[in-house]
Protein backbone atom coordinates (compact mmCIF):
# COMPACT_ATOMS: atom_id res chain seq x y z
CA UNK A 1 0.00 0.00 0.00
CA UNK A 2 1.19 3.01 -0.79
CA UNK A 3 2.29 5.93 1.58
CA UNK A 4 1.10 9.53 2.27
CA UNK A 5 3.45 12.13 1.40
CA UNK A 6 6.05 12.82 4.10
CA UNK A 7 4.85 16.26 4.90
CA UNK A 8 1.54 14.60 6.96
CA UNK A 9 1.28 16.22 9.88
CA UNK A 10 1.37 13.78 13.33
CA UNK A 11 -2.25 11.84 14.26
CA UNK A 12 -3.80 10.61 17.09
CA UNK A 13 -6.16 8.20 16.33
CA UNK A 14 -5.85 6.60 13.23
CA UNK A 15 -9.21 4.89 11.19
CA UNK A 16 -8.54 2.62 8.41
CA UNK A 17 -11.85 2.51 5.88
CA UNK A 18 -9.97 0.86 2.92
CA UNK A 19 -12.57 -1.08 0.85
CA UNK A 20 -15.45 0.40 2.13
CA UNK A 21 -18.00 2.49 0.10
CA UNK A 22 -20.36 5.29 0.92
CA UNK A 23 -21.82 5.90 3.90
CA UNK A 24 -20.13 3.31 5.51
CA UNK A 25 -16.48 5.66 5.89
CA UNK A 26 -18.46 8.67 6.71
CA UNK A 27 -20.27 6.42 9.37
CA UNK A 28 -17.11 5.18 11.24
CA UNK A 29 -15.74 8.62 11.25
CA UNK A 30 -18.54 10.02 13.43
CA UNK A 31 -18.32 7.24 15.87
CA UNK A 32 -14.28 7.35 16.17
CA UNK A 33 -14.66 11.50 16.40
CA UNK A 34 -17.09 10.97 19.31
CA UNK A 35 -14.37 9.55 21.12
CA UNK A 36 -11.88 12.40 20.34
CA UNK A 37 -11.45 15.69 21.90
CA UNK A 38 -10.97 19.23 20.51
CA UNK A 39 -7.51 19.42 18.93
CA UNK A 40 -6.59 16.19 18.36
CA UNK A 41 -6.07 15.03 14.84
CA UNK A 42 -8.16 12.14 12.66
CA UNK A 43 -6.19 10.43 10.59
CA UNK A 44 -8.52 8.50 7.63
CA UNK A 45 -7.18 6.19 5.17
CA UNK A 46 -9.81 5.53 2.42
CA UNK A 47 -10.26 4.24 -1.18
CA UNK A 48 -13.32 5.09 -2.32
CA UNK A 49 -13.10 8.06 -4.13
CA UNK A 50 -16.69 9.48 -3.11
CA UNK A 51 -14.33 10.11 0.02
CA UNK A 52 -13.13 13.04 -1.91
CA UNK A 53 -16.15 14.76 -1.63
CA UNK A 54 -17.73 13.55 1.32
CA UNK A 55 -15.04 14.40 4.11
CA UNK A 56 -14.80 17.59 2.90
CA UNK A 57 -18.45 18.20 3.60
CA UNK A 58 -18.14 16.21 6.86
CA UNK A 59 -15.47 18.63 8.18
CA UNK A 60 -17.68 21.59 7.11
CA UNK A 61 -20.58 20.82 8.52
CA UNK A 62 -19.19 19.74 11.99
CA UNK A 63 -16.44 22.29 12.00
CA UNK A 64 -13.66 20.75 11.54
CA UNK A 65 -10.35 21.90 9.75
CA UNK A 66 -9.08 19.24 7.12
CA UNK A 67 -5.51 20.01 7.28
CA UNK A 68 -3.92 17.61 4.78
CA UNK A 69 -5.25 14.99 2.26
CA UNK A 70 -3.33 12.93 -0.69
CA UNK A 71 -4.25 10.26 -3.00
CA UNK A 72 -1.63 7.78 -4.65
CA UNK A 73 -2.91 4.80 -6.43
CA UNK A 74 -6.77 5.38 -5.49
CA UNK A 75 -5.16 5.35 -1.52
CA UNK A 76 -6.83 8.81 0.16
CA UNK A 77 -5.57 10.16 3.27
CA UNK A 78 -7.06 12.26 5.30
CA UNK A 79 -6.32 14.59 8.09
CA UNK A 80 -8.47 16.46 10.30
CA UNK A 81 -8.35 18.49 13.29
CA UNK A 82 -11.39 18.57 15.78
CA UNK A 83 -13.10 21.41 16.12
Amino acid sequence: MPHPTDDAPVHDVELDTTGLYCPEPIMLMHNRVRDMHHGEILKVIATDPATTRDIPKFCSFLGHDLIHQSESEGVYWYFIRLG
